[in-house]
């Protein structure tokens, strides 16, 4: 049987996304659309995304530096400005690369890099079993092994000090600013993906600890930060015994550090 064809009030739809507080409404009520195929899922969804889900759960996917990626309910959902975390990362890289992506999420980072660099080895790790599972859905087909434990503690242990490129998009907003992010992310994403304690620096400390012992010589680690974390951080990766470089993005609004461990 042909599937029922229906005519949606796309103006309409716009509105009402639009006065929830959507931004970009035009461009959601597209997409919304076309994931649907009947008025009534149609409206499901909407519905849902009134109420404030994120769109990208919504749709079971989110696009990432030009890659679709498949993002389940209740994981980080890929940000746009952490396209600079991973330009950075590849900037630094070298040929074919050993790499692991920490904090790996839906795995959104590994996915780009693994076609970017052509990296001779490649994983991802995460805490959460939800986005360990997200991220082995993405990652699978490249064979690309995701790994679920506390930062380096599931990585097989023969990779240490031989890794060429650590990416970890860790959890960096302050335990007291994570009340005040937008619904989306503080009710619908895990905040162990999102709270980086007192500071926000508190994963971050522990990841250039680690990436200090799993680096190669002349390895690098790069990480995601506010602009008004970046001298901090830039203390802490030099008290791990790192190089550290800050790069921003005014256009993203991003802040990344790369930060090489010497030799």
């Amino acid at each position: 049987m042909a599937p029922s064809l229906f005519s949606p009030d796309r103006p309409a739809l716009v509105a009402r996304l639009r006065a929830a507080g959507c931004v970009f409404a035009e461009d959601e009520a597209d997409l919304l659309m076309a994931a649907a195929d009947s008025a009534e899922a149609l409206t499901d969804l909407v519905d849902r995304r009134v109420a404030g889900l994120p769109l990208e759960q919504l749709l079971g996917w989110a696009e990432f530096c030009g890659v679709r990626v498949a993002v389940d309910p209740g994981v980080f959902v890929p940000r746009g400005r952490t396209a600079l975390l991973v330009a950075s990362a590849a900037a630094v890289a070298g040929p074919a690369p050993a790499v692991l992506d920490l904090c790996c999420g839906s795995g959104a980072a590994a996915l780009v890099l693994h076609r970017r660099l052509g990296p001779r080895w490649l994983a991802a790790a995460d805490i959460d079993p939800v986005a360990v599972a997200c991220a082995r859905r993405n990652l699978a087909p490249l064979g690309v092994p995701v790994y679920q434990g506390d930062l380096f503690g599931p990585v097989p242990p023969e990779w240490r000090g031989r890794l060429d490129l650590v990416v970890a998009n860790a959890p960096y907003v302050p335990s007291d600013a994570v009340a005040l992010l937008p619904p989306e992310a503080r009710l619908y994403e895990a905040p162990v993906a999102l709270d980086g304690g007192a500071d926000g620096l508190a994963v971050l400390r522990r990841v250039a600890v680690g990436a200090a012992e799993w680096l190669a010589p002349g390895g690098h680690l790069a990480v995601e930060s506010s602009a008004g974390q970046a001298e901090a951080l830039c203390g802490v990766l030099a008290d791990a015994g790192l190089v550290p470089t800050v790069v921003h993005d005014e256009d993203l609004e991003a802040t990344a550090l790369t930060a090489r461990r010497p030799g």
